[in-house]
């Protein structure tokens, strides 16, 4: 059974939100700031986040999003041991992928729900 793919900041963790399923962090660096045991982790894919150039490229500019999105994609067609790491976790169950960007509609866990969705659901 595939589970649903929730999303949350590390930093909402930190300050005791609750996260569905098993928490994934999906960022290639820790999120500054966060102590390890605030995130009560299952997994650190640090391997499915973007390359360093293309994280550095992107810096969290809106007006970059779409071109981002079809850079992300590419880096992930490429990426299937990180992807099928990664939705081994979807296929039984819940889970929730934890970023640290501030924005919540412009990051890379945006982009890899709906991939791993599209994956999960092929």
């Amino acid at each position: 059974m595939s589970g649903k793919i929730h999303l949350c900041r590390a930093y909402d963790l930190r300050d005791g939100a609750k996260a569905p399923g098993a928490h994934l962090l999906v960022d290639r660096i820790w999120p500054r700031g966060v102590a390890k045991e605030d995130l009560d982790l299952d997994d650190w894919l640090k391997d499915i986040a973007p390359s360093d150039d293309l994280r550095k490229w992107f810096d969290h500019d809106p007006d970059k999003w779409d071109e981002f999105q079809k850079r992300y994609r590419a880096e992930l067609d490429d990426a299937s041991d990180a992807v099928e790491e990664a939705l081994k976790w979807v296929r039984k169950g819940a889970v929730t992928l934890i970023y640290g960007a501030k924005d919540d509609e412009h990051n890379q866990a945006v982009v890899l729900r709906d991939y791993l969705g599209e994956k999960r659901d092929a």
